[in-house]
């Protein structure tokens, strides 16, 4: 199946923020459900495998939005003994509290110095960049990342375009996920893409893992 090039989702222009509200909340319930925040949170424990519960770790959010995956990393890192501080960076970043640290900014330019974080995750903001601007993005959390970067995002394919209209019918309750979830299969990279834009942002060892029952591919720097 071809990317999508140049379409915009609803999310991706200007709409009132009731909508767009709204609509984050059917994220935040899409990606509770089917592996949005439980992928990556097993991909930083792999990671992270070992680590001493007396090591502060600092983990960067790009495109977390309203924090939601940042409170889920809190709470994992609780159960584990671990110290954690998050940062979110996000265009249309607010408060979101529970210690977390929120940056306004853009993908594509990280205001932060070169290893400033252990772990740089981003998850459902990749597909939203055409190619150019996600070798940036890639490249900047590479730059900031000490361990690892970690990618979670939709895998193109039927399967995962069934499954998302399936899922966004049943479980959304704004009419922008309707388009916006199956545009955004059809926006996302294959893993063969994603390895391809991460060598161009100087990651040459990424590697990918697919679930297909969930739509997801994990890309993890190792």
């Amino acid at each position: 199946m071809k990317r999508a090039e140049h379409v915009l989702e609803h999310l991706d222009a200007p709409v009132p923020r009731a909508d767009r509200e709204a609509s984050l909340a059917d994220v935040h319930r899409l990606n509770t459900w089917f592996g949005g925040y439980g992928l990556t949170l097993r991909a930083i424990g792999r990671v992270l495998r070992g680590r001493r519960a007396s090591e502060a770790l600092v983990v960067l959010d790009v495109g977390g939005g309203h924090g939601h995956f940042a409170g889920r990393l809190q709470a994992w890192a609780r159960r584990r003994g671990l110290q954690v501080r998050v940062i979110v960076v996000d265009r249309e970043a607010s408060s979101v509290g529970g210690g977390t640290l929120v940056v306004r900014a853009d993908a594509t330019a990280l205001p932060l110095r070169d290893g400033a974080a252990d772990v740089v995750t981003t998850a459902l903001t990749l597909h939203h960049l055409e190619p150019d601007a996600a070798v940036r993005c890639l490249a900047e959390m590479r730059a900031v990342a000490r361990n690892a970067v970690i990618v979670n995002d939709l895998w193109r394919t039927r399967l995962t375009l069934v499954l998302v209209w399936i899922a966004t019918r049943l479980f959304a309750r704004h009419p922008f996920a309707w388009d916006d979830g199956p545009l955004s299969v059809r926006r996302s990279y294959s893993p063969t893409e994603l390895r391809e834009l991460a060598e161009k942002a100087g990651i040459t060892n990424l590697v990918v893992r697919r679930y297909p029952w969930l739509g997801r591919v994990i890309a993890v720097s190792a």
